[in-house]
């Protein structure tokens, strides 16, 4: 695993990492004609001031580690973590597959000397037409599900790769809400599994960040830095509209212009104790290719002035 100095003494959030992700240049495919060149994102990414970045849907970035360390180290970048998508309540039926997807992600995030793997639940409707795929509501069977597996597969990339999984939860899965969230976490065991906080899909889903952290601390392995445009989002909810088009009306807004405020969220992380990466996610598919680098840049401004 990659070793993470201390920042200087001066800068009041001395334990977290910050950095951003593919995810804030439009990027949601391994391959899509609407998303910028990955050498776009790279060279932007690091004109943008950030150190750590993560590696995105599979595929995207070079998948070759030795292709990807070059191009990384170039630009001065390091990787923090990778990213899988997994529909464990649907039981043993889905492990295998499940499996060999991760592994290709977990292999690639390791060989990059990345520490963890965010691991998000599959949609209940699609995110990019919105089609209804099953209920969005789990069994009581399927939360076993979802507990056992989730809980195998944190012991298993430990094991195999060295990386702590982090579940992110995301609107229009099963893991949301307060409610679910807080079940997922209570059923399962906080030794093998722990969370990826994205503080704009949380703010979706009627969370409170700030809340989470000082309820459920030990359970907070990483951060994703979001916010949500409040009237965005109430018009959202009414007009009940999946999550995809909800990003390209813009409901992820540029920081510090929506909720949750991030200062507290970042003031309540640090008073863990514990280093913990925050990495930037301003959910943006489909955007103009020029419109990510100077939000980038005035995010990293932003953040640098509350003390990350």
């Amino acid at each position: 695993m990659t070793s993470m100095s201390p920042q200087s003494p001066s800068s009041g959030l001395s334990r977290i990492r910050v950095g951003s992700a593919p995810d804030s240049w439009g990027v949601w495919f391994p391959d899509d004609p609407r998303q910028v060149p990955w050498q776009r994102f790279l060279d932007e990414v690091a004109e943008s001031g950030y150190e750590w970045i993560e590696l995105g849907p599979y595929g995207y970035l070079p998948t070759d580690p030795a292709v990807l360390t070059e191009e990384t180290s170039r630009r001065g970048l390091k990787v923090s973590a990778g990213t899988v998508f997994t529909g464990l309540h649907h039981g043993e039926a889905v492990w295998e597959k499940t499996w060999a997807h991760v592994a290709d992600n977990a292999s690639l995030a390791q060989a990059m000397g990345a520490s963890h793997l965010v691991v998000i639940p599959s949609f209940w409707r699609d995110d990019k037409t919105g089609e209804v795929l099953e209920p969005d509501t789990l069994t009581p069977a399927q939360w076993r599900n979802l507990n056992t597996l989730t809980e195998r597969l944190g012991r298993r990339v430990r094991e195999e790769y060295g990386l702590q999984i982090v579940v992110h939860p995301h609107a229009d899965t099963h893991i949301d809400s307060e409610e679910n969230v807080v079940r997922f976490l209570d059923g399962t065991d906080s030794g093998v599994v722990s969370l990826c906080l994205d503080t704009g899909h949380y703010a979706y889903c009627g969370g409170d960040s700030v809340k989470l952290i000082e309820t459920y601390g030990e359970r907070i392995g990483y951060l994703h830095l979001k916010q949500v445009d409040p009237e965005i989002l109430a018009d959202v909810r009414a007009t009940g509209t999946p999550f995809g088009p909800a990003v390209a009306r813009g409901v992820m807004c540029e920081p510090p212009a929506g909720v949750p405020a991030l200062e507290p969220v970042l003031e309540a992380a640090q008073g863990l104790g514990v280093e913990l990466f925050a990495i930037v996610e301003q959910d943006m598919y489909p955007c103009e290719p020029d419109a990510p680098l100077p939000i980038a840049q005035r995010t990293r401004a932003f953040l640098r002035s509350c003390g990350a």
